[in-house]
């Protein structure tokens, strides 16, 4: 039984985590933690989310010794800004936790990327050399000996699972830059209020072009360059990427299919379109990243669709858990 800690568990991504280690079988969810100066600490999580009164009645209680909260854990989330999964990951580490780490801080093995995109340096490089990306499809091996996880984001997650398998066989004319155009839900940006990402202010916009931090996360870790335009829609959570490529002469519906085909046969979380393509409807609420595609000429446009709290970060975290620690890939998740 692994005593398991999340910290940042009032935020939308941390209540999904608690609900599903709350009913997986092989954790004991030990505690549910804020930041110290959260207006959250010591309220009751049922409070902030009453579907889970009776089942999650856990006090927030406010992270003010690393040490003495790594106590007798074993895995711990953090569902927490960069900055502060920054700063305490190595701290549960040496303290002998093993870290889930759904921020950015550890995605991109290059520390002058963290100035440039996210506005800090990064002061961590021994641990930033060992984090594993999470990838759960494509990182299984690595994640199986890992002890930092840096769980990639909702926009990288879609976008590199739906690239992936054709670039790994050589499919598509990487002369002409793959471009990504993501839509997320309002929840992607966050519980904490802001007129942004107010949903009587939302409509539909676009926003970071040439500029999202996300771009270069995604064009590292599928090792070619992409265009990336995220937008925000008037919707509460769910993302989907509609994404234009060219494909290789010669490269016919079957060489893209059977490349689906041999990448996600066997994973679970992955659910191909034979037929049409998916729509957000089919993932809310689900840990799946849905994937379809329409070819026209030497033309591919792909589609895919999860839920940014889920398959984009809650669900894919304890997918990694699950594999780190030799469970059935789905626990808790299905």
């Amino acid at each position: 039984m692994l005593n398991t800690l999340i910290v940042g568990a009032s935020g939308y991504t941390g209540a999904e985590l608690a609900a599903y280690l709350q009913r997986h079988p092989d954790v004991h969810l030990s505690s549910l933690m804020v930041s110290s100066q959260s207006s959250d600490a010591g309220k009751c999580f049922s409070a902030l989310y009453p579907q889970y009164k009776g089942v999650l009645d856990f006090p927030l209680q406010p992270l003010t010794d690393v040490f003495e909260a790594a106590r007798d854990i074993d895995v711990v989330f953090l569902a927490t800004a960069h900055e502060v999964s920054h700063d305490i990951a190595p701290i549960f580490l040496e303290a002998g936790c093993i870290v889930f780490d759904l921020s950015g801080a550890y995605r991109v093995q290059d520390t002058q990327f963290y100035e440039k995109y996210y506005g800090f340096e990064h002061k961590n490089s021994a641990w930033l050399e060992q984090a594993v990306y999470g990838l759960a499809e494509w990182q299984a091996e690595k994640i199986k000996q890992a002890r930092l996880v840096a769980v990639p984001g909702c926009y990288p997650t879609v976008s590199q699972l739906s690239l992936k398998p054709l670039l790994e066989k050589n499919l598509l004319d990487t002369d002409y830059w793959p471009v990504i155009n993501a839509v997320s839900g309002v929840s992607g940006a966050g519980r904490k209020a802001s007129m942004t990402n107010s949903f009587c202010e939302v409509s539909l916009q676009a926003y970071g072009i040439f500029n999202h931090r996300h771009q270069p996360e995604i064009a590292t870790h599928l090792g070619t360059e992409v265009i990336f335009t995220p937008h925000l829609g008037h919707f509460a959570r769910g993302i989907l990427a509609t994404i234009t490529c060219k494909l290789k002469s010669g490269v016919t519906e079957e060489h893209v299919r059977d490349a689906y085909l041999q990448a996600y046969h066997d994973k679970p979380l992955v659910r191909l379109y034979h037929k049409g393509v998916p729509a957000l409807k089919a993932v809310v609420g689900l840990p799946f990243c849905d994937i379809g595609f329409a070819i026209q000429g030497q033309y591919l446009v792909i589609v895919g669709a999860e839920d940014n709290l889920l398959k984009g970060a809650a669900a894919q975290a304890v997918q990694c858990m699950n594999i780190r620690f030799g469970y059935g890939e789905t626990q808790a998740l299905l």
